[in-house]
C-alpha cells in the first residue's frame, strides 16, 4: 500500500463524515463514466442501484441540510451511517483484491467520526441563532467542500489532504469560538439570582 493510496482512503472517509451520499455518488459516477478505474471493492458504487439511491438521497440531504433544526436531526440520525460508510470507503480504496483491512476500517471510521462530530456540533451551535443565514452558509460550504474534495482526491490527493487538515483545524477553532459566544450570551440572558432573605 503506497502512502498516496492510504491518503485517498482517509480523504474519502473524511468526506463521508460530511456528505456520505454525495461522496458515494461521486465515487460511483467517476467509476461508471470511466473517469477512474476503481479498486475492486469500490466498484459496487458504480452499480446503477447504488448510483440511483445515493444520488436521490444526496438531493434530499441537500435540502434537508438547509433547514435549521432538521439538519441537526438529520446529522444525528446519520451518525449510524457516516461512520461505517467512511470505514468502508477507506478500506475499499486501498484494497487490491476486495478484502478489507481491519486497520484501514478502523482508520476510516475514526476519520469519518472526527469530521462528522465537528460538522454536527458546529451546526447544532449555529442553530441556536434565530436567523437562517449562518446555517445556509455552513451547509453550502459543506456542499462545496465535498464537491471540491472529490475533484481533488484522485487527481491531487496530497493537496486535498493538506486542505482537509486545514479545514479540520479551522472547523475545530470555529466550534470553540461559537461555543464561547453561545455561553456568554446564555450567561447574559440568565436571570440574576434572587436576593437572599434574612
Amino acid at each position: 500500500m503506497t502512502s498516496t493510496v492510504f491518503i485517498i482512503g482517509i480523504l474519502l472517509a473524511w468526506l463521508a463524515g460530511i456528505r456520505v451520499y454525495l461522496t458515494v455518488f461521486g465515487v460511483g459516477l467517476a467509476g461508471a463514466m470511466g473517469w477512474l478505474h476503481l479498486p475492486e471493492a469500490l466498484q459496487v458504487t458504480q452499480s446503477p442501484w447504488v448510483l440511483g439511491v445515493s444520488g436521490l438521497l444526496a438531493g434530499v440531504e441537500f435540502f434537508a441540510d438547509k433547514i435549521p433544526g432538521v439538519d441537526t436531526g438529520w446529522d444525528l440520525l446519520h451518525t449510524l451511517l457516516r461512520i461505517p460508510a467512511g470505514a468502508f470507503l477507506a478500506a475499499a480504496a486501498i484494497s487490491p483484491n476486495g478484502d478489507l483491512s481491519t486497520g484501514m476500517l478502523a482508520a476510516g471510521a475514526g476519520t469519518a467520526l472526527l469530521s462528522h462530530t465537528l460538522k454536527t456540533a458546529t451546526r447544532g451551535l449555529l442553530n441556536t441563532s434565530p436567523e437562517p443565514v449562518t446555517n445556509w452558509t455552513a451547509s453550502a460550504t459543506e456542499d462545496l467542500t465535498t464537491l471540491g474534495g472529490l475533484a481533488l482526491v484522485f487527481t491531487h490527493p496530497w493537496v486535498a489532504f493538506v486542505l482537509a487538515i486545514i479545514a479540520t483545524v479551522l472547523l475545530a477553532l470555529a466550534l470553540w469560538w461559537i461555543w464561547r459566544k453561545v455561553s456568554r450570551l446564555r450567561d447574559r440572558l440568565r436571570p440574576p439570582p434572587a436576593p437572599k432573605t434574612a
